[in-house]
């Protein structure tokens, strides 16, 4: 190999690992949201996690955090407005980052 096929395929190997390191951080931070969301609406327990767990099944379907935020902010109608769950949403994600370090 060439110094340049190897800088491409080591660029390409890093896109890789960032590209999955995002997705498992997006994961964690939709289970960490979904727990939130859970409490808010009463479910404890076993009905907590199957909440949080839809979530994190239902975003691997879907094209954006947007999508997820709707979810969220349908669910929970009045018990939290747009600007505490998009917090919400920034802190889960800042908070499953810096456990996958």
């Amino acid at each position: 190999m060439t110094l340049f096929e190897d800088r491409e395929k080591a660029f390409e190997v890093k896109f890789a690992h960032d590209a999955e390191m995002h997705f498992l951080a997006q994961a964690k931070c939709n289970k960490m949201l979904g727990i939130w969301a859970a409490e808010i609406l009463g479910k404890i327990g076993e009905a907590a996690d199957a909440y949080a767990d839809a979530l994190v099944r239902a975003d691997c379907h879907r094209s954006s955090s947007d999508e997820v935020y709707l979810k969220v902010s349908q669910d929970l109608k009045n018990k939290a407005d747009e600007d505490t769950i998009r917090d919400k949403m920034r802190e889960f994600l800042r908070e499953a980052k810096m456990q996958m370090v």
